[in-house]
């Protein structure tokens, strides 16, 4: 990978601008310039526990058990229904911070312990629970898991020390997220939505990779498609050169982009509609002024210096007054309004004066209209709520004790008294601001009389009408002003310049990087698709978006998704595996190498063919430090593949827990 400063000189070069500018904008955008490769991610579950009280017909009482789990692959064996995948669930919350889904069992559930190893650090994970949500929890770490076993608390003279703790369930899995991101050396994946804002995806998004999701789902890497996530997963695990940091350049350069384009979209937008409106006035007023100047040749005899300062004053005082009739226009609504509050709170005074049903139902809603269809309630209704006690919206009987009748009437008056004192303010200021409209029309009225009587001619009303139109389109024109063109934002160019070429030379970055690892990954994914049974396979080639082409049967391609089920279940371990031979082939810090199967015989999987994936999936686990958990209800299948101690099995009808 690129240091640094060579990366610097080469988005500079890119962008032709200095490396300085590189350095601020990254700044500015609060995106780190390159990042050292990823810190090895391993993640290796010892331990679990769980502790409660079962009810029901099968076997209740309380209980406490203990499962532990080794290298490689370890199978969980009962019968269907009988908490295999709750265990799966659980290893989920205490890891995850949330199950995928509660089993109904889990509700029997008091204590939840997990012991784990992460990136090398041993931790603990302790949930106290109640009716299915966490009361009480902490995460601990330890010098090893074998001190953590036999604590619960933090205890500092052995070494064990609180991470986190936490007091609810959204509260444990927002603390485990970010515990699990920083210590597996994980990016959040960011992604523009819509080109407005932006999304990220953390932990969450990274177990899907771990936990894997039902065969007929459409992503081959994590459980998520939306928003190129499979890819982004796969570029991580791969540690291509700063996977998160292109992540976050893409992103931000759309989204500035994309602002800017809109900003310029609505000024020009702008410019055109005020530009359509100008040349409507500037018609207009050139119309006007041809009258005007027409008018005064053929006018005679009237004095044309003062009409224009009559006209002035008489516009002046028209706009004055158009004013102010819309204050008494609002002033009007204001005070109907009040007015028909007082009268509904002194109609409602009276019904809780006169009905005990009315004064039950004082607090209650008193819809106009039904609330699902809008329909208005008709008038029998009501009368019936009053004379027969049924409700106007559901025509059901009211009944209940009339509780406290003496405050609904205390109330209901005090409401009167509030309303009334709301109607005569609001009639005040109506009557002030009527009085100040029929002084200023009076005044008006003066204006246009002077105007009339400034000269005898007959030319002179025309005069003043079109000496009018003149201004009255002058001072149109005066406040719509030429809008300017959209202001540059030399900072804003300056970083979408940089960003652009950033996302062009980090792309660079990863195609040299995948050259020399996905040749190795399309050999690894092939080789060990055949061995977990996928008959015909001859090749698969995949991208960095995380697209698997099937070359199988002859040379007939396919894409991962036209495969069946028990063919993408096959695949997506052949992935993880693979994953982890080029990781440590290439040295590169990959996939954390647990993987969680939920009955993978359910998924079109034959006998045969489960007990091939089983036989080849314990093969290559250990070999591969890959820790792999599968449930299963089939028990000679099992014993057949798998040694003891890598079965972990109930009696055939009983729970496993």
């Amino acid at each position: 990978m690129a240091n640094e400063s060579a990366l610097d000189d080469r988005i500079a070069t890119r962008a032709r601008v200095t490396v300085d500018d590189v350095r601020r904008v990254f700044e500015s955008q609060g995106i780190p310039l390159g990042a050292p490769p990823a810190r090895p991610r391993h993640l290796r579950i010892h331990r679990l526990r769980v502790a409660g009280v079962r009810t029901g017909a099968l076997e209740p009482g309380p209980f406490d058990t203990t499962f532990r789990f080794d290298v490689g692959l370890t199978a969980l064996v009962a019968s269907n229904l009988r908490g295999k995948s709750s265990v799966l669930e659980l290893v989920t919350w205490c890891l995850r911070g949330t199950p995928r889904e509660k089993s109904g069992a889990i509700h029997w559930l008091s204590e939840v312990d997990l012991d784990a190893t992460v990136a090398g650090q041993a931790m603990a994970f302790r949930l106290n629970l109640d009716n299915e949500e966490i009361t009480s929890a902490v995460a601990l770490s330890g010098p090893n898991p074998a001190v953590l076993e036999a604590h619960r608390c933090p205890d500092p003279a052995q070494g064990v020390l609180p991470l986190f703790r936490a007091q609810s369930s959204g509260s444990y899995a927002e603390q485990v997220q970010a515990l699990m991101m920083n210590w597996m050396d994980l990016p959040p994946l960011v992604s523009a939505k819509q080109g407005t804002s932006t999304v990220t995806h953390g932990w969450p998004a990274y177990f899907g990779a771990l936990y894997l999701p039902a065969a007929r789902a459409s992503a081959l890497l994590g459980d998520v498609v939306m928003s190129g996530l499979p890819g982004r997963l796969l570029q991580v695990f791969l540690d291509l050169p700063a996977a998160g940091i292109l992540t976050k350049v893409k992103t931000q350069a759309e989204l500035m982009a994309t602002a800017r384009k809109r900003r310029q979209s609505a000024a020009a937008t702008a410019q055109e509609e005020r530009a359509a409106q100008r040349r409507h006035i500037e018609e207009e007023l050139s119309t006007a002024r041809t009258r005007l100047a027409q008018v005064k040749q053929r006018g005679s005899g009237f004095d044309r210096e003062s009409l224009p300062d009559l006209a002035a004053a008489a516009m002046s005082l028209a706009r004055v007054v158009a004013d102010k009739q819309q204050s008494w226009d609002d002033l009007m609504r204001v005070h109907r309004q009040a007015r028909v509050q007082r009268q509904r709170d002194e109609k409602l005074l009276n019904d809780v004066r006169e009905s005990a049903i009315a004064r039950r139902l004082f607090h209650g809603l008193d819809p106009t209209a039904c609330p699902r269809c809008d329909q208005d309630i008709a008038a029998d209704r009501r009368r019936l709520e009053r004379e027969a006690h049924s409700c106007a919206v559901c025509a059901r009987p009211v009944e209940g004790d009339d509780e406290a009748p003496e405050d609904v009437l205390a109330e209901a008056e005090e409401r009167v008294q509030l309303s009334s004192q709301a109607e005569r303010l609001a009639k005040d200021a109506l009557e002030q601001v009527e009085g100040e409209l029929n002084q200023l029309s009076r005044d008006l009225q003066m204006a246009q009389e002077k105007l009339r009587r400034a000269d005898a001619a007959t030319q002179v009303p025309e005069y003043a009408q079109a000496q009018e139109d003149v201004l009255r389109l002058e001072g149109a024109l005066s406040v719509l002003p030429a809008l300017p063109d959209a202001p540059d934002d030399p900072a804003e160019d300056l970083a979408i310049k940089v960003l652009r070429a950033s996302v062009k030379t980090l792309e660079d970055d990863h195609a040299k990087e995948a050259d020399k690892l996905f040749a190795d990954l399309n050999a690894a994914i092939s080789d060990l698709g055949r061995k977990f049974g996928f008959a015909g396979l001859e090749s698969v080639s995949i991208d960095r978006a995380a697209h698997l082409k099937v070359i199988s049967d002859g040379g007939h391609e396919r894409s991962f998704t036209d495969q069946v089920a028990g063919e993408r279940l096959r695949l997506r371990i052949a992935v993880i595996v693979a994953l982890l031979r080029v990781g440590a082939a290439h040295q590169v810090s990959t996939h954390p190498g647990l993987l969680l199967i939920d009955s993978p015989k359910a998924e079109e999987i034959q006998d045969v063919d489960f007990h091939l994936l089983l036989e080849e999936l314990n093969a290559v686990a250990s070999a591969n430090q890959l820790q792999v958990l599968v449930t299963t209800a089939d028990f000679g299948l099992v014993h057949d593949v798998l040694p003891p101690d890598g079965i972990i099995e109930a009696a055939v009808g009983k729970p496993l827990w």
